[in-house]
């Protein structure tokens, strides 16, 4: 199968092609490469290049920049899904759209199922909210894959940056309430793959099974880190101040993936092990380091 990767730079991109390549014909464009938000030029290199599948990585991610900048928010997640839509469409493709658990509102208190409603609270969740319209109304070979907390191993994100932080402070102070589904890209890039090759289109979550606070997902980062002097001390998310509000509660259920029979991704404390300690080698640096 030939696989057109938007996005290809980020850090789930860059493990879409370490996942994919192996079994698929891969071409990976990069933001600077591929403009999502050009409809004309998304058109003609789709038509020319003329893949079996689109991944549709490419996203507009900063959350607090979005509440000041919506406009580039939505050029980029709604109408550049949109233009990948009809792109697909065009040339009959598969398409998957990667979204996420910000269109939801965090009120329901426990892991949503596909079917939940969706009610974002930001900028960033309303336009990735508008680009699953959007890939829905153009393109029937679709597959919608809602996923959270994301970390990798190309790029900043959160582990990274407790990392990061327990290399020069003894205590690090983190939000204890929010809730979510801590995902490795590697991971998502595998389901992504299996879900490739089927015809079962519609929306799935694919995150990291179970659930955990930021404090609690930080307090296992320091401890799989080696960093056993360094205290996590939780905090409220009022606190903070951040433009944009995030939801309490976005733990994903991954209903979907268990009723098309697929295989579900593993829980979230052994993949974030295998980041740290095996993907970034973070324990033996520190080990040779001391």
């Amino acid at each position: 199968m030939k696989v057109l990767i938007t996005g290809a730079g980020g850090q789930l991109g860059q493990d879409l092609l370490r996942v994919l390549a192996p079994r698929h014909e891969c071409i990976g464009w990069t933001r600077q490469e591929f403009d999502v938000t050009d409809r004309r030029l998304v058109q003609e290199r789709t038509a020319w290049l003329r893949p079996d599948a689109i991944v549709h990585a490419a996203a507009y991610t900063q959350v607090d920049l979005a509440e000041a900048h919506p406009d580039d928010a939505f050029m980029v997640n709604a109408f550049g899904a949109c233009h990948m839509a009809q792109a697909a469409a065009a040339i009959d493709a598969k398409l998957v759209y990667v979204s996420t658990d910000y269109v939801f509102d965090g009120r329901k208190g426990e892991p949503y199922t596909e079917h939940d409603p969706t009610n974002p609270l930001s900028a960033y969740g309303e336009s990735k909210l508008l680009g699953e319209k959007f890939v829905r109304a153009f393109c029937s070979k679709h597959f919608i894959v809602r996923t959270s907390w994301l970390y990798g191993k190309h790029g900043s994100n959160f582990v990274t940056k407790i990392l990061a932080q327990a290399e020069r402070r003894k205590e690090l102070t983190v939000v204890d309430d929010e809730v979510g589904s801590p995902t490795y890209t590697y991971d998502l890039a595998e389901c992504i793959g299996w879900l490739l090759p089927t015809e079962r289109y519609g929306v799935y979550h694919a995150a990291n099974r179970g659930w955990c606070s930021r404090a609690q997902f930080a307090e296992a980062i320091v401890r799989l880190g080696g960093w056993d002097d360094v205290r996590v001390v939780p905090i409220r998310s009022d606190q903070l101040a951040l433009p944009a509000a995030r939801p309490a509660y976005s733990a994903l259920d991954d209903a979907a993936l268990r009723h098309a029979g697929l295989a579900r991704m593993r829980e979230w404390q052994p993949a974030l092990k295998a980041f740290v300690q095996d993907d970034l080698g973070y324990s033996r640096r520190k080990e040779r380091d001391s």
